[in-house]
């Protein structure tokens, strides 16, 4: 080559197409054009495949060889010809390409220099010389060569001319690319101005635009130099398209931020205005903030981080987005009941009152609110026991609360916990998010006031979780009074003392909460009410609260005794009273109308009017007679409290075939198989001929189909049931049972006692067959509520076949065999 003017060429852009101090790298000459068209392609060439690279002719680029192929291409090919192939990869991830993984269209390619660089890479810089096209791969190991067809001619295929004004079109944009964009050297420009040659100009641009490698080949594969120039034109005019608008916004940029300079002077100097005024200027506000923090009955390290934060805020500029997210968190850390608790009332016979006032019944809780305060009088101190008041919807759970908060004469907390299915309801956010917040815990201690008020946590078995985290787990921390200590929440950032709190949780359903939860929490069952119970309830609490919701008094209305009774048999079906209450106020509505339209009604309500009011009763359980064999009468638990149902069997000619119906799962037909089971391994003792269990199929049945049923609380019912069918003996008149069955025919326990105690004074039994270790269970019940009812207590089946069939056959027996 004659002449050369030198440059540094960067294969990706423009950003360094000159710098005196680097490498220096050769522009092409016309004559050097010349002698490269008149240079030959070789048949065969080894082939060096370019991950992120494109390179075209006449252009001198430098390239990082680190793949082991490749080094040993390039040692060979330089001590040969220097002459090599040159590609580029389609998939840049590949680490040993193929034919399929590389472009077939390539350039032909000289090394000129060969570096060994430091890092022990090789860098070697190379210039495209001729366009060319893969023909076979005749070779993969230990690098791929292949034989190639004759070279690709650039041609200009059209008007010259046009050809002249396009190219005139990209000297032009490749100039105004250059000063529009900072980063490039103005020498940039002198580059472009020496590139004589057409072709080599469109090459040039080509190799350095930013470009992906896809855009490149496709510019590269053009035949056409007329093509070629043009689709060079079009993404060139993208690229300055690009960097105005990037100039025009960095342009707004630099004027806002000289707005909000001239903004910060001005608000300087309204502060000194404002001293000279006598006015508080910031500086003074965070003094006040500093005096306020001194009051404070923090530990030391929350003392260091407050004077840490507020020793940041001062430096902040007031105007800064920052300044009011730190502002916000140091009001928050002074605006915290640090060290402020309330003092606990110690007289625990008003503490009682307070209680029996407020709630009929509950005597487990109320007794464990006493034994707590008990224990506080005379020790003075104790971590805040984790209790969870555990029962069925409408029993006072939650109202429970504000009366023990009364009692203890504390501040009262309440916190719904259902559907919460965020992590950050709880623990908070970190103040880095725009509109961060702490976590529902620590907002509702400083609404209170105090660090050791009443805490209700509703419904925690409600907790739900999500991709926001799961919040039964960041109430471990919270529920657990070895951890509680030092709670951390995100927004917060320092350890807050909850051991002082007494927390109270309230739950219908403990298998819904995890394990590890329910393991901190002391469980209280507050079972459902008797019908006792909820007369005095509603005299008590739900007709005056009623009477005043609805603007009456007691000289309005007045329900006595057996009208609340009847209101409870003949429309409730609950443990708790919020049916009941609903009840009673449709019945304060009416005295409300007739008192508005000035009717004239009588105060004293009748039972008759009481249901001309609330329409026709319910049916209410009804013991079934047992005139027909095989129809026993069970004692069932559910959501709104317990329940009967009766057990049916029959038997039909077959092949000693077991059928059961009536929507049961899994644990119930299981109970089924055990008892039919335990029959026939036991069928002489119950006086069975073995030859009807061969010859009859057997169907249990369990009414109201609609209704799903589960539990092996049936079993010893079932049993019964398929004796009574097998003998045709009858059941004991209104006798009822409950209890779970093995194969050995022994009677285990089961709970729900005293609701299905309730279910059975409803439908009228006498006598309750139970599980001898259910006794205890009985005994927590009032005796007054046990009235009228007999116990069995048994631990083995034969004892409840002999308790419960009578030596009796039903009328119109079943001859079987």
């Amino acid at each position: 080559m004659s002449r050369r003017k030198f440059v540094k060429l960067d294969s990706l852009s423009f950003q360094n197409v000159i710098n005196e101090d680097s490498e220096l790298i050769p522009l092409m000459t016309p004559e050097d054009e010349e002698i490269i068209n008149k240079e030959s392609v070789p048949k065969v060439l080894p082939i060096l495949p370019l991950r992120n690279t494109v390179l075209f002719p006449g252009v001198v680029i430098p390239i990082t060889a680190g793949r082991d192929k490749s080094i040993q291409l390039i040692k060979e090919a330089n001590k040969g010809d220097k002459i090599i192939g040159v590609v580029a990869q389609r998939n840049e991830e590949k680490e040993e390409p193929t034919l399929q993984d590389i472009y077939t269209t390539g350039v032909v390619a000289q090394i000129l220099r060969v570096l060994k660089m430091p890092d022990g890479n090789t860098t070697v810089i190379i210039q495209g010389k001729k366009r060319f096209e893969i023909d076979t791969i005749i070779q993969e190991k230990p690098y791929l060569k292949a034989t190639v067809k004759e070279a690709l001619e650039d041609k200009i295929i059209g008007d010259e001319k046009e050809f002249e004004a396009i190219i005139d079109s990209i000297k032009e944009q490749a100039l105004e690319v250059i000063k529009e964009n900072p980063m490039l050297p103005s020498e940039a420009s002198f580059a472009i101005k020496n590139i004589h040659s057409n072709a080599f100009l469109v090459n040039f641009i080509a190799a350095n635009m930013d470009l992906s490698v896809m855009q490149k080949q496709v510019i590269l594969e053009k035949d056409n130099l007329k093509e070629r120039a043009l689709l060079t034109l079009k993404n060139l005019n993208k690229e300055l398209q690009k960097l105005k608008l990037r100039n025009d916004i960095q342009s707004k940029t630099r004027e806002d931020l000289d707005q909000q300079q001239r903004e910060y002077y001005l608000h300087q100097q309204l502060k000194t205005i404002q001293e000279e005024l006598g006015g508080a200027s910031n500086d003074q506000e965070l003094e006040e903030m500093r005096k306020q923090a001194k009051t404070k009955k923090w530990s030391k390290e929350v003392g260091e981080t407050f004077e840490k934060e507020l020793n940041r805020l001062k430096r902040m500029n007031p105007q800064a987005a920052e300044y009011g997210v730190q502002r916000s968190y140091l009001e928050l850390l002074l605006e915290l009941p640090w060290g402020i608790y309330t003092e606990d009332k110690f007289d625990l016979k008003n503490a009682q009152k307070v209680l029996d006032r407020d709630h009929f019944g509950l005597e487990k809780v109320k007794e464990r609110i006493i034994e707590y305060l008990a224990v506080l009088k005379l020790k003075g101190d104790m971590k805040s026991p984790i209790i969870c008041l555990y029962g069925p919807p409408g029993v006072g759970k939650t109202s429970l609360g504000k009366s023990i908060a009364e009692s203890l004469g504390r501040k009262y907390v309440r916190m719904s916990l259902g559907g919460l299915r965020d992590e950050a309801e709880i623990r908070g956010h970190r103040k880095t998010y725009i509109g961060a917040m702490p976590g529902r815990l620590i907002q509702n201690l400083k609404k209170a006031g105090t660090s050791n008020p009443v805490y209700v946590l509703d419904e925690i078995d409600k907790l739900g979780n999500s991709h926001q985290g799961d919040p039964s787990s960041a109430m471990l921390e919270v529920l657990d009074p070895e951890q509680n200590t030092a709670f951390y929440d995100n927004y917060l950032e320092v350890g807050y003392d909850l051991s002082k709190v007494l927390f109270i949780a309230t739950a219908n359903n403990l298998g819904q909460i995890p394990w590890a939860l329910r393991d901190r929490m002391e469980i209280i069952n507050v079972t459902g009410y008797t019908i006792e119970e909820k007369v005095e309830i509603a005299k008590k609490h739900l007709l005056p609260k009623q009477l005043k919701e609805h603007g009456l008094t007691s000289k309005d209305i007045k329900l006595g005794k057996k009208q609340i009774e009847f209101v409870v048999e003949g429309y409730t079906r609950e443990s708790g009273v919020r049916g009941l209450e609903k009840q009673i106020a449709k019945v304060v509505r009416f005295a409300a109308k007739s008192i508005a339209l000035e009717e004239e009604y009588d105060i004293n309500l009748s039972i008759e009017k009481v249901e001309e009011i609330l329409g026709t009763p319910r049916n209410k359980d009804k013991y079934e007679s047992n005139n027909v064999a095989g129809v026993v009468t069970g004692l069932a638990w559910t959501r709104v409290g317990g329940d009967i149902l009766f057990i049916e069997s029959i038997l039909s000619k077959g092949k000693g075939n077991l059928s059961i119906t009536g929507n049961l799962g899994n644990v119930m037909k299981e109970s089924a198989t055990i008892a039919m089971k335990y029959i026939k391994s036991n069928a002489e003792t119950f006086g069975i001929n073995s030859d009807i269990l061969d010859k009859y199929d057997v169907h249990i049945h369990v009414p109201e189909g609609a209704t799903p049923k589960d539990g092996p609380s049936a079993g010893i019912t079932m049993l019964t049931s398929l004796v009574s069918s097998y003998t045709q003996r009858r059941v004991k008149s209104k006798l009822a049972m409950t209890g779970e069955i093995t194969l050995r025919g022994k009677v285990l326990p089961v709970g729900g006692i005293k609701e299905k105690i309730l279910a059975a004074k409803r439908a009228n039994i006498r006598e309750i067959i139970l599980c001898e270790d259910n006794r205890k269970d009985v005994l927590e019940i009032k005796e007054s509520y046990l009235k009228g009812l007999t116990f069995h207590y048994v631990s083995d089946m034969k004892q409840v076949i002999e308790i419960a069939l009578t030596k009796q056959k039903v009328k119109n027996a079943k001859k079987l065999i």
